[in-house]
């Protein structure tokens, strides 16, 4: 398929209630937070992996395997460099020991990596341990998204009805209570910044049905995402900016600072999307810009 012929920048909304949308290992699997501002954080990493989750449910067969070039690269439990040798097998290359390939196995590997994994051809990947594969810099790349507002993280006290061992048992006396924590956001409102390259794009082949996959995954993400610990999460409004040319026809800044989010009551602290009022400014927007809501 053509690859991209238009630069495009983006903001997706989402917003969490009684959840952890982005816990940090570093702290406690606690949520992530700015602690200069309080605004908390989603890692650019943690939306990526919600993005191939999905497109490994949209582009799954019924046998369990993806359709040609929906592959994911980086899934649960691969092992990347089996994924390399891969390439090399199917092209009928021989794979140095030392990992010296010549730099036309490197290239032609690449090439066949990018055509087989979508997100390789969405945000690129460095595969050049062992098994050379070159490296790839994806047209899509995605910030880490803050908070509308300071968020509160709670800390909940849980009790499991259940021990895991008979000699836990019997030091209760058969009460059998596991104790733990957890901690939640009571609401927060979360915005993140994506931008996307026509010029990377046709280095990896990432097309315009690619790209369609790209608005449907930010839409659908965290629909299958549940889980007790992330609460209740929802894709609230994708904004995107479409220029009419590879180039570019404003800076990304000057079109997303048009999308103005409000919160209607500042006595209180917000608990839901309709405390806030989101609004695009479509005054006299840069010749060759479009604008397209979703949600």
């Amino acid at each position: 398929m053509e690859p991209i012929q238009k630069r495009y920048d983006f903001a997706l909304l989402f917003d969490v209630i009684n959840g952890n949308p982005n816990g940090d290992p570093d702290a406690g699997n606690a949520p992530r937070i700015d602690p200069e501002t309080g605004h908390g954080l989603v890692s650019d990493v943690c939306l990526k992996r919600k993005i191939r989750n999905f497109v490994c449910l949209a582009k799954n067969g019924k046998d369990g395997k993806p359709a040609d070039g929906y592959d994911i690269y980086v899934k649960e439990k691969a092992v990347l460099n089996q994924q390399h040798q891969r390439a090399y097998a199917s092209l009928g290359l021989k794979a140095d020991a030392k990992g010296k390939e010549k730099a036309g196995q490197v290239s032609s590997a690449r090439a066949w990596m990018c055509q087989t994994f979508f997100d390789i051809r969405m945000f690129g990947a460095v595969m050049s341990t062992e098994v050379n594969c070159g490296q790839v810099r994806g047209p899509v790349q995605l910030a880490f998204a803050r908070s509308v507002d300071p968020i509160v993280a709670l800390e909940q006290a849980v009790t499991r009805m259940a021990v895991t061992t008979e000699k836990e048992a019997e030091k209760q006396g058969g009460d059998n209570r596991t104790m733990g924590r957890k901690e939640i956001v009571p609401y927060g409102l979360y915005v993140a910044h994506g931008f996307v390259s026509p010029y990377l794009a046709a280095d990896t082949g990432f097309s315009n049905a690619d790209l369609q996959l790209l608005w449907q995954a930010l839409q659908m993400m965290f629909e299958h995402d549940r889980s007790a610990a992330r609460g209740e999460m929802a894709s609230r409004r994708l904004v995107v900016f479409e220029h009419d040319n590879a180039l570019g026809n404003a800076p990304a800044h000057a079109l997303l600072d048009r999308i103005k989010i409000v919160r209607g009551d500042h006595a209180k602290p917000p608990r839901a999307y309709s405390d806030y009022a989101v609004t695009v400014d479509r005054e006299n927007l840069p010749t060759g810009i479009s604008v397209h809501e979703m949600l």
